[in-house]
């Protein structure tokens, strides 16, 4: 039996769901921007400097150079990568949790073949989820911008947010398998996982906010990926690249190990 075929058949559609989804959130925010600012930038970016800091970091409009394609997509950006994450996230605890929660383990373990294949197949299928909605995003987003903004381009931008909004989701892709394999509680776990991203985007919206708690910024990915930060400096910041493949290498490394030695629930 094929692991990785069987895991990419069986999330094929929740795939084409998560797709559209994001195609309708680019499309439609971009579209929503440039109609508000059927005026021209400059008088937007009047309007939005009224707002108090409080909203401008809540709806992500802070730090964005808005007579420029790249400083629009770069507003939707938050949005577009919490969707994403929580995406892998999900993903993650599914293909791992999924043969306890239901109750298929003996089916699954009765074949010849080891858990460490097992899950590396399902890792596998997940990588190949989060690219191809990956890869949409990144589409629609270049199409879509381009074709709002009349001319303006921002591809180079968008790609490299492309790569940080990867390197994102494979760290919460990895954070679902590592918290359902450590968790004992299978149909639980999505909820344990959400549960920690939720706390990792308050805490990213509070070091935004206060300004005196950046020592967390640590704690937080997505402040390793700020599009505000990538956009201005025009690359991805090395030390946070090293530092998510530490994370993910540990996460994987602890799914594995503990994966390969727990009872599973059948």
């Amino acid at each position: 039996m094929n692991v990785f075929l069987r895991e990419l058949r069986a999330h094929r559609k929740g795939l084409i769901f998560w797709s559209i989804g994001m195609l309708f959130l680019v499309l439609s925010g971009v579209a929503k921007f440039y109609g508000y600012s059927g005026n021209g930038q400059s008088s937007i970016s009047s309007m939005l400097d009224l707002f108090p800091k409080s909203l401008q970091v809540l709806f992500g409009l802070e730090g964005f150079d808005l007579s420029r394609a790249s400083g629009v997509y770069g507003i939707l950006f938050m949005y577009v990568a919490l969707m994403a994450v929580i995406h892998a996230v999900l993903l993650g605890t599914d293909l791992i949790s999924k043969e306890e929660r239901d109750k298929t383990t003996e089916f699954l373990f009765a074949k010849p073949i080891s858990r460490t294949k097992v899950v590396t197949a399902k890792l596998l299928a997940g990588v190949v989820n989060i690219v191809v909605l990956n890869l949409v995003t990144l589409v629609s987003a270049i199409y879509t911008v381009a074709y709002y903004s009349k001319g303006s381009t921002a591809n180079s931008d968008i790609v490299l947010l492309g790569y940080g909004l990867f390197i994102l989701q494979l760290l919460f892709l990895a954070v679902g398998a590592c918290v359902a394999a450590v968790s004992k509680r299978p149909r639980i776990a999505s909820s344990l996982a959400a549960t920690a991203l939720l706390v990792s985007f308050i805490l990213y919206f509070a070091i935004n906010l206060s300004g005196k708690i950046d020592a967390l910024k640590y704690f937080t990915p997505f402040k390793y990926f700020e599009a505000r930060t990538i956009i201005a400096d025009g690359s991805l910041d090395p030390f946070y690249i090293g530092l998510s493949a530490v994370l993910i290498a540990c996460m994987l490394v602890t799914t594995y190990l503990v994966y390969k030695r727990r009872d599973l629930n059948t």
